[in-house]
């Protein structure tokens, strides 16, 4: 039982603890916590990671501990993370290499005018073997929602979901072909078995929510659809990808838009020039901003003031000044007001 679970890691004879978010929302303590490492680091919010360091450092007592080492693992950086490795604040270790065998995807913006010719080559696909992701913005069209609560692109575009698109794809688009659908509404064992059907080949296409954005390894899926494409994150679009191209054949990204606004097309296109996660975050650092270090906004423009994030000679000579400042003087006694603007610091902000 969970509460079994506790008093063990609380006794430390547990040495390896792996949990969801219930690692951070529990009343949890570790006798000698050492490491704590974040996987998908983009999918916490910046007070969810706050919550993560403080349970980490706390023990028996109550009291404050050495904070263990710290490890934050994604695909895709969120803003706000890249800023803070620019602060020097982050240490960062790139993998840039593709697993061996790899082939890298190709990625298409399409037009609707072109949707049916991307019909007709997920056809062609599934003929030769292969099996295919559609992606949607959300399950099912909400009926409750008021027009006028819609936006103005809500109002001018489709927004494209699951159940829609399974009745269109299933009865008019490829009636001859076995398609199921995955949302986060389903129970967990139909979850499983449908995952399991897609997994066995015995699905030819799949057709989701984002619940299929991590943690999904099907070698023989080479086609990702994903509508709507501009309803979603960059690093979002980029773990879709991540789904396919995961075997030795050749695999595609389609990105299908209504919308022509200057924005989306930016933003897409983007994912067209990035060859990893690291340099798309970069361009959404970019497009977006790195969002807030004092609140909890992870994009848009940043609360702390500085020429420019790219201009790394200037932010390089700070780093050596700081650094070379705290050598000399580590406890700061001779520059009381920067040791208090740091204690000031440290009661809003954490470093992840």
């Amino acid at each position: 039982s969970k509460k079994d679970l506790l008093k063990e890691i609380k006794n430390g004879r547990i040495d390896i603890a792996m949990g969801t978010h219930s690692l951070i929302t529990e009343k949890i303590a570790f006798k000698n916590l050492a490491l704590a490492i974040v996987d998908e680091q983009h999918r916490f919010g910046v007070e969810q990671r706050a919550a993560l360091q403080k349970n980490i450092a706390r023990i028996d007592d109550g009291q404050e501990r050495t904070i263990p080492h710290l490890l934050s693992m994604t695909a895709t950086p969120i803003p706000r993370t890249l800023a803070l490795t620019i602060f020097g604040d982050l240490d960062v270790s790139l993998l840039d290499q593709m697993p061996k065998g790899r082939v890298r995807i190709i990625t298409k913006i399409v037009a609707p005018r072109d949707r049916q010719q991307t019909y007709e080559f997920i056809r062609q696909e599934i003929k030769n073997g292969r099996q295919a992701f559609v992606v949607c913005p959300r399950i099912e069209s909400d009926p409750d929602t008021e027009i006028s609560q819609l936006t103005a692109d809500d109002k001018k575009l489709e927004i494209k979901t699951v159940t829609e698109e399974y009745r269109k794809l299933s009865s008019q688009i490829f009636p001859e072909l076995k398609i199921e659908m995955l949302h986060g509404r389903l129970k967990a064992a139909e979850k499983e078995k449908i995952m399991s059907n897609f997994k066995d080949g015995r699905t030819d296409i799949l057709i989701s929510t984002s619940v299929i954005e991590v943690g999904i390894d099907v070698p023989n899926a080479t086609v990702m659809m994903i509508e709507g494409a501009d309803r979603f994150g960059l690093a979002q679009l980029h773990q879709f990808r991540g789904r396919i191209g995961r075997g030795e054949h050749q695999s595609y990204c389609f990105l299908l838009t209504d919308s022509f606004s200057l924005k989306t097309r930016q933003r897409l296109k983007a994912m067209l020039a990035a060859k990893n996660g690291f340099e798309l975050a970069q361009l959404d650092l970019e497009l977006r901003g790195p969002g807030q270090f004092y609140g909890t906004r992870q994009w848009g423009l940043p609360d702390l003031s500085m020429a420019s994030l790219n201009d790394l000679l200037l932010i390089k000579a700070c780093q050596y000044e700081a650094a070379k400042l705290l050598q000399n003087d580590p406890k700061l006694k001779k520059y009381p007001s920067i040791a208090d603007r740091i204690k000031e610091f440290k009661l809003t902000i954490h470093l992840e």
